[in-house]
């Protein structure tokens, strides 16, 4: 039988990107441990449109883990305190009854808030677009096993690949960095033969396009890696600056 709770939310209310913002005080009482945390949020909207209240905006979509569109900031953590979770993934069986939470977007200069928790990510479509793919006509599918591949090497490169653009690893580096998600993008396919042709195009494009989004620089805090729901290393990252200076060498 679930175990019913009372949670206590203090959430970010911004009606726009010009608007003031501040937290507003909110009480969820028909919460139970077996609830997501974004499941939490859709009862409080009811509670609210049932008191003819505006309802809290936020980001979701396939609420498995898998897509990326989620994004908090709870309890001043990317995602929450459970590691390895995305925010849809986040159960209230890790919180008490009348535990009291802090819900806000990410905070980042190149993700503009739109409303309340939803954000502008629309910056790591155009880093992806600036190279973060392999171009070439390849026909129809190769036999999976024409191509031989170390597996410690398509094993890192799947690992890589598992980033999925959520934006934690921007919202929990003091610099606002982009460099892990970048650095997957660009680790994942420098691993495999198939992105050999374009990698020194690719690298170049791609950090330099992050750059001009705005983003910080890396100062190796982790953080990223310690809130990224897929635990993406920041082995790539060094992978991203090895490749640069060959580009940059090789120019």
């Amino acid at each position: 039988m679930a175990k019913n709770m009372t949670i206590h939310l203090k959430v970010w209310r911004q009606a726009g990107p010009e608007a003031p913002g501040r937290l507003v005080d909110y009480t969820v009482k028909e919460a139970n441990e077996h609830m997501s945390f974004l499941e939490l949020l859709d009862v409080l909207n009811e509670q609210l449109i049932k008191e003819e209240a505006e309802p809290i905006e936020f980001d979701n979509d396939c609420r498995e883990g898998i897509c990326g569109s989620c994004g908090l900031m709870v309890g001043g953590t990317a995602h929450g305190p459970q590691p390895r979770t995305a925010v849809c993934q986040l159960h209230m069986r890790h919180y008490n009854d009348g535990d009291t939470i802090v819900v806000e977007p990410w905070r980042a200069a190149a993700f503009p808030l739109i409303k309340d928790l939803v954000v502008d990510r629309t910056a790591f479509d155009r880093i992806v677009a600036a190279g973060g793919y392999i171009s070439a006509t390849t026909g129809g599918a190769a036999d999976a096993n024409a191509l031989p591949i170390a597996k410690e090497k398509a094993d890192a490169a799947m690992d890589f690949a598992s980033c999925i653009g959520c934006g934690a690893c921007v919202a929990a580096c003091p610099n606002s960095s982009a460099s892990l998600f970048t650095a997957a993008k660009i680790a994942h396919l420098a691993l495999l033969p198939q992105g050999h042709p374009e990698r020194t195009r690719r690298v170049v494009n791609m950090v330099d396009q992050m750059e001009k989004e705005g983003f910080g620089d890396c100062s190796n805090h982790a953080e990223c890696e310690a809130v990224c729901p897929k635990g993406i290393s920041i082995a790539g990252i060094a992978t991203m600056r090895r490749e640069y200076m060959k580009a940059m060498l090789s120019s």
